[in-house]
């Protein structure tokens, strides 16, 4: 998934209204992004420069585009957390990723990124009311599930694309799961999903979740 995220992951339809309501709410337990963050980290020294016009499993993404897009998100699922007027985090916003744009010290400068991103949401107040991102409001603990989201399975785009591990830890791939199984049961935007891809019950919670968000577990570069 892209952000901005669709409705799917965080809403149901009322059966009796035909309307939609809150599947996953503020009250989304916390949980730390520490973990996700640190592996997708781990990950950008085994990332060497030839490999930036490399495709990755989101075919619109080079690893390059991937890397810009996961700059602008790191940035602003902090100011999500931080509650940060739109206005003041509008140049932080994710859009869609550009290799052009890639920072040239981008390095140094993305585990910084991430390492505030998941602080951030660390703040039990993070979690509580609702905030905003991409032009999208949200309850907090569903964006905070979101962030989470983008950082497992952008990690683990990452991971595919340049040939490495991505070792998930269980907790952050079971809540990408929670999320993601949300959107498998409505339509998705097929701009921002491709169909789930099935994936046995008995497959580890990462194949599971990547399978959920459009992708094959089985993509190899």
């Amino acid at each position: 998934m892209s952000f901005p995220p669709p409705a799917g992951p965080y809403r149901q339809r009322d059966d009796r209204t035909g309307t939609r309501r809150t599947a996953v709410t503020q009250e989304s337990p916390i949980v730390d992004l520490g973990p996700a963050a640190r592996q997708v980290t781990a990950l950008l020294s085994g990332v060497s420069d030839d490999q930036l016009t490399a495709r990755t499993p989101c075919a619109e993404y080079s690893v390059g585009d991937l890397l810009d897009h996961i700059m602008g998100l790191a940035l602003a699922f902090q100011n999500a957390a931080r509650k940060k007027a739109p206005e003041d985090a509008e140049r932080s916003a994710p859009g869609q990723g550009s290799a052009a744009r890639l920072e040239p010290g981008w390095r140094e400068e993305l585990p910084r990124r991430l390492d505030g991103m998941a602080a951030a949401w660390r703040d039990p107040a993070a979690w509580q009311g609702s905030t905003e991102a991409g032009g999208v409001t949200l309850p907090a603990g569903v964006m905070g599930l979101v962030a989470l989201d983008e950082l497992v399975i952008h990690g683990w785009d990452l991971a595919r694309a340049t040939g490495q591990p991505f070792d998930c830890d269980s907790r952050s791939a079971e809540a990408v799961i929670g999320l993601l199984s949300q959107s498998a049961l409505e339509d998705r935007p097929k701009e921002l999903f491709g169909a789930v891809v099935p994936v046995p019950e008995s497959a580890p919670a990462l194949d599971r979740a990547v399978g959920l968000s459009g992708r094959d577990p089985a993509w190899r570069a």
